[in-house]
Protein backbone atom coordinates (compact mmCIF):
# COMPACT_ATOMS: atom_id res chain seq x y z
CA UNK A 1 0.00 0.00 0.00
CA UNK A 2 2.84 2.38 0.88
CA UNK A 3 4.52 1.76 -2.49
CA UNK A 4 1.27 2.48 -4.32
CA UNK A 5 0.86 5.79 -2.48
CA UNK A 6 4.49 6.69 -3.22
CA UNK A 7 3.99 5.94 -6.91
CA UNK A 8 0.84 8.07 -7.06
CA UNK A 9 2.62 10.96 -5.36
CA UNK A 10 5.54 10.66 -7.78
CA UNK A 11 3.20 10.74 -10.77
CA UNK A 12 1.40 13.80 -9.38
CA UNK A 13 4.76 15.48 -8.77
CA UNK A 14 5.84 14.79 -12.34
CA UNK A 15 2.54 16.09 -13.68
CA UNK A 16 3.01 19.23 -11.57
CA UNK A 17 6.25 19.86 -13.47
CA UNK A 18 4.39 20.20 -16.77
CA UNK A 19 1.84 22.48 -15.13
CA UNK A 20 4.58 24.74 -13.78
CA UNK A 21 6.33 24.80 -17.15
CA UNK A 22 3.11 25.82 -18.91
CA UNK A 23 1.87 28.59 -16.58
CA UNK A 24 4.46 31.30 -17.46
CA UNK A 25 4.31 30.44 -21.17
CA UNK A 26 0.52 30.74 -21.26
CA UNK A 27 0.42 33.84 -19.06
CA UNK A 28 3.15 35.72 -20.91
CA UNK A 29 2.61 34.26 -24.38
CA UNK A 30 1.75 37.47 -26.30
CA UNK A 31 4.74 39.29 -24.79
CA UNK A 32 7.08 36.34 -25.33
CA UNK A 33 6.04 35.91 -28.95
CA UNK A 34 6.52 39.60 -29.64
CA UNK A 35 9.99 39.57 -28.08
CA UNK A 36 10.99 36.32 -29.84
CA UNK A 37 9.89 37.72 -33.19
CA UNK A 38 12.13 40.78 -32.87
CA UNK A 39 15.63 40.45 -34.33
CA UNK A 40 17.23 41.93 -31.22
CA UNK A 41 14.81 40.43 -28.71
CA UNK A 42 16.74 37.34 -27.66
CA UNK A 43 18.67 38.88 -24.72
CA UNK A 44 15.34 39.95 -23.20
CA UNK A 45 13.81 36.55 -23.87
CA UNK A 46 16.80 34.91 -22.23
CA UNK A 47 16.49 37.16 -19.19
CA UNK A 48 12.86 36.09 -18.78
CA UNK A 49 13.77 32.43 -19.17
CA UNK A 50 16.59 32.69 -16.65
CA UNK A 51 15.01 34.93 -14.03
CA UNK A 52 11.30 34.09 -14.25
CA UNK A 53 10.57 30.80 -16.03
CA UNK A 54 13.43 28.71 -14.67
CA UNK A 55 13.16 29.79 -10.98
CA UNK A 56 9.37 29.38 -11.14
CA UNK A 57 9.75 25.74 -12.20
CA UNK A 58 12.70 24.85 -9.97
CA UNK A 59 11.22 26.41 -6.83
CA UNK A 60 7.79 24.97 -7.59
CA UNK A 61 9.28 21.49 -7.87
CA UNK A 62 11.24 21.88 -4.64
CA UNK A 63 14.64 22.25 -6.28
CA UNK A 64 17.44 24.77 -5.87
CA UNK A 65 20.65 25.01 -7.87
CA UNK A 66 24.10 25.14 -6.32
CA UNK A 67 26.97 25.74 -8.75
CA UNK A 68 30.66 25.26 -8.05
CA UNK A 69 32.54 27.33 -10.62
CA UNK A 70 36.10 26.48 -11.59
CA UNK A 71 36.24 30.13 -12.68
CA UNK A 72 33.58 32.69 -13.65
CA UNK A 73 32.05 31.94 -17.04
CA UNK A 74 33.64 34.13 -19.73
CA UNK A 75 31.85 37.35 -20.59
CA UNK A 76 31.90 39.35 -23.81
CA UNK A 77 32.88 36.38 -25.97
CA UNK A 78 31.26 33.31 -27.48
CA UNK A 79 31.73 29.96 -25.81
CA UNK A 80 30.30 26.46 -25.95
CA UNK A 81 28.53 25.08 -22.87
CA UNK A 82 28.68 21.28 -22.76
CA UNK A 83 27.16 19.05 -20.07
CA UNK A 84 25.73 15.59 -19.45
CA UNK A 85 22.02 15.33 -20.15
CA UNK A 86 20.09 13.32 -17.57
CA UNK A 87 16.74 15.03 -16.99
CA UNK A 88 14.01 17.34 -18.25
CA UNK A 89 15.28 19.66 -15.53
CA UNK A 90 18.66 20.18 -17.22
CA UNK A 91 17.76 23.19 -19.41
CA UNK A 92 16.33 25.08 -16.44
CA UNK A 93 19.42 24.32 -14.40
CA UNK A 94 21.60 25.55 -17.28
CA UNK A 95 19.70 28.85 -17.34
CA UNK A 96 20.60 29.37 -13.70
CA UNK A 97 24.27 28.51 -14.26
CA UNK A 98 24.92 31.10 -16.97
CA UNK A 99 24.06 34.78 -16.60
CA UNK A 100 25.36 35.33 -20.12
CA UNK A 101 22.82 34.59 -22.88
CA UNK A 102 23.31 31.42 -24.89
CA UNK A 103 21.21 29.55 -27.45
CA UNK A 104 20.24 25.90 -27.05
CA UNK A 105 20.62 23.30 -29.76
CA UNK A 106 17.38 21.40 -29.19
CA UNK A 107 15.03 18.79 -30.59
CA UNK A 108 12.77 19.87 -33.45
CA UNK A 109 9.88 17.87 -31.95
CA UNK A 110 9.27 20.57 -29.32
CA UNK A 111 7.97 22.87 -32.07
CA UNK A 112 4.74 20.83 -31.95
CA UNK A 113 4.05 21.84 -28.33
CA UNK A 114 1.14 24.35 -28.37
CA UNK A 115 2.15 27.98 -27.72
CA UNK A 116 5.63 27.04 -26.50
CA UNK A 117 6.57 25.76 -29.95
CA UNK A 118 5.93 29.17 -31.51
CA UNK A 119 8.53 30.72 -29.21
CA UNK A 120 10.90 27.78 -29.18
CA UNK A 121 11.41 27.71 -32.96
CA UNK A 122 12.45 31.38 -32.86
CA UNK A 123 14.75 31.03 -29.86
CA UNK A 124 16.60 27.71 -30.36
CA UNK A 125 18.69 26.00 -33.01
CA UNK A 126 16.46 23.12 -34.06
CA UNK A 127 17.67 19.68 -35.04
CA UNK A 128 15.82 16.57 -36.22
CA UNK A 129 18.00 13.77 -34.85
CA UNK A 130 16.58 11.29 -37.38
CA UNK A 131 17.64 13.44 -40.34
CA UNK A 132 21.27 13.75 -41.42
CA UNK A 133 20.29 16.81 -43.49
CA UNK A 134 18.82 18.50 -40.41
CA UNK A 135 21.94 17.73 -38.37
CA UNK A 136 24.06 19.27 -41.10
CA UNK A 137 21.88 22.41 -41.23
CA UNK A 138 22.53 22.95 -37.52
CA UNK A 139 26.02 24.13 -38.41
CA UNK A 140 24.70 26.92 -40.60
CA UNK A 141 22.27 28.17 -37.96
CA UNK A 142 24.86 27.87 -35.20
CA UNK A 143 27.37 29.76 -37.32
CA UNK A 144 24.99 32.72 -37.54
CA UNK A 145 24.49 32.70 -33.76
CA UNK A 146 28.22 32.64 -33.10
CA UNK A 147 28.84 35.39 -35.65
CA UNK A 148 26.45 37.55 -33.59
CA UNK A 149 28.71 37.06 -30.57
CA UNK A 150 26.32 34.76 -28.70
CA UNK A 151 27.15 31.44 -27.11
CA UNK A 152 25.74 27.98 -27.74
CA UNK A 153 24.72 25.20 -25.34
CA UNK A 154 24.76 21.58 -26.48
CA UNK A 155 24.10 18.32 -24.63
CA UNK A 156 26.32 16.20 -26.92
CA UNK A 157 25.52 12.62 -25.89
CA UNK A 158 24.45 10.39 -28.78
CA UNK A 159 21.50 9.23 -26.68
CA UNK A 160 20.40 10.12 -23.18
CA UNK A 161 17.05 8.59 -22.17
CA UNK A 162 18.58 5.31 -20.94
CA UNK A 163 19.05 5.76 -17.20
CA UNK A 164 21.28 2.66 -16.99
CA UNK A 165 24.10 4.54 -18.76
CA UNK A 166 26.15 7.00 -16.74
CA UNK A 167 27.46 8.97 -19.74
CA UNK A 168 26.99 8.08 -23.41
CA UNK A 169 29.61 8.70 -26.11
CA UNK A 170 29.51 12.21 -27.59
CA UNK A 171 28.47 13.35 -31.05
CA UNK A 172 30.96 15.35 -33.12
CA UNK A 173 28.84 18.39 -33.96
CA UNK A 174 29.63 20.55 -30.95
CA UNK A 175 33.34 20.07 -31.39
CA UNK A 176 33.26 20.88 -35.10
CA UNK A 177 31.70 24.22 -34.14
CA UNK A 178 34.33 24.84 -31.49
CA UNK A 179 37.18 24.16 -33.91
CA UNK A 180 35.66 26.06 -36.84
CA UNK A 181 35.03 29.19 -34.76
CA UNK A 182 37.88 28.67 -32.28
CA UNK A 183 35.61 29.19 -29.29
CA UNK A 184 36.42 27.80 -25.83
CA UNK A 185 34.46 24.86 -24.45
CA UNK A 186 33.14 25.07 -20.89
CA UNK A 187 32.50 21.49 -19.68
CA UNK A 188 30.30 20.92 -16.66
CA UNK A 189 28.64 18.09 -14.78
CA UNK A 190 25.06 17.98 -13.53
CA UNK A 191 25.49 15.84 -10.44
CA UNK A 192 21.96 15.31 -9.13
CA UNK A 193 19.38 15.56 -11.92
CA UNK A 194 19.73 11.92 -12.98
CA UNK A 195 18.82 10.73 -9.47
CA UNK A 196 16.31 13.39 -8.42
CA UNK A 197 14.35 13.90 -11.65
CA UNK A 198 15.32 11.09 -14.06
CA UNK A 199 13.74 10.19 -17.39
CA UNK A 200 12.12 7.27 -15.58
CA UNK A 201 9.09 8.63 -13.67
CA UNK A 202 9.19 5.84 -11.08
CA UNK A 203 11.57 7.58 -8.68
CA UNK A 204 13.02 10.95 -7.74
CA UNK A 205 12.84 13.54 -4.98
CA UNK A 206 13.27 17.32 -4.53
CA UNK A 207 16.28 19.10 -3.09
CA UNK A 208 19.65 20.47 -4.15
CA UNK A 209 20.76 20.21 -7.78
CA UNK A 210 24.54 20.55 -7.87
CA UNK A 211 26.54 21.69 -10.88
CA UNK A 212 30.31 21.71 -11.20
CA UNK A 213 32.04 23.62 -13.99
CA UNK A 214 35.58 22.99 -15.15
CA UNK A 215 38.30 25.16 -16.70
CA UNK A 216 37.80 26.12 -20.33
CA UNK A 217 39.14 23.76 -22.95
CA UNK A 218 40.69 25.62 -25.84
CA UNK A 219 39.81 24.09 -29.21
CA UNK A 220 42.46 22.41 -31.31
CA UNK A 221 43.53 24.11 -34.54
CA UNK A 222 42.70 21.36 -37.02
CA UNK A 223 39.70 19.12 -37.71
CA UNK A 224 42.06 16.14 -37.77
CA UNK A 225 42.26 16.47 -33.97
CA UNK A 226 38.48 16.62 -33.47
CA UNK A 227 38.22 13.20 -31.82
CA UNK A 228 40.92 14.16 -29.36
CA UNK A 229 38.98 17.29 -28.36
CA UNK A 230 35.75 15.31 -28.14
CA UNK A 231 37.25 12.66 -25.88
CA UNK A 232 39.07 15.21 -23.73
CA UNK A 233 35.79 17.00 -23.03
CA UNK A 234 33.92 13.78 -22.30
CA UNK A 235 36.71 12.59 -19.99
CA UNK A 236 36.48 15.81 -17.97
CA UNK A 237 32.73 15.43 -17.52
CA UNK A 238 32.97 11.71 -16.74
CA UNK A 239 35.70 12.35 -14.18
CA UNK A 240 33.46 14.95 -12.55
CA UNK A 241 30.65 12.41 -12.28
CA UNK A 242 32.89 9.69 -10.87
CA UNK A 243 34.54 11.98 -8.32
CA UNK A 244 31.21 13.10 -6.84
CA UNK A 245 31.24 12.15 -3.16
CA UNK A 246 27.47 11.64 -3.09
CA UNK A 247 27.49 9.47 -6.25
CA UNK A 248 23.95 10.52 -7.15
CA UNK A 249 24.20 9.61 -10.84
CA UNK A 250 25.66 6.21 -9.99
CA UNK A 251 22.75 5.64 -7.60
CA UNK A 252 20.31 6.33 -10.43
CA UNK A 253 22.12 3.88 -12.70
CA UNK A 254 22.04 1.19 -9.99
CA UNK A 255 18.29 1.69 -9.39
CA UNK A 256 17.53 1.43 -13.08
CA UNK A 257 19.75 -1.61 -13.60
CA UNK A 258 18.01 -3.37 -10.70
CA UNK A 259 14.63 -2.55 -12.20
CA UNK A 260 15.68 -3.98 -15.59
CA UNK A 261 16.89 -7.21 -13.96
CA UNK A 262 13.58 -7.64 -12.14
CA UNK A 263 11.45 -7.25 -15.27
Amino acid sequence: MVKIIQKILLLLWRAWFYTLAAIPVITLFPILLLIASHKKGYPTLYWIARNIWSPFILFGMGFYVKTKFAKPLPEGTSYLLVANHASYMDPFVMFRVSKNPFVFVGKKEFVKVPLFGSIYKRAAILVDRSSSKSRWEVYGRANKILEQGRSVCIFPEVSYVDDTILLNPFKKGAFKLAIEHQIPIVPMTFLDCKRKFPWNPDYGFPGELRVETFPEIQPVKHMDDLLELQEETRDVILKGLNSDKKQRCQQAVAIEELKVKNI
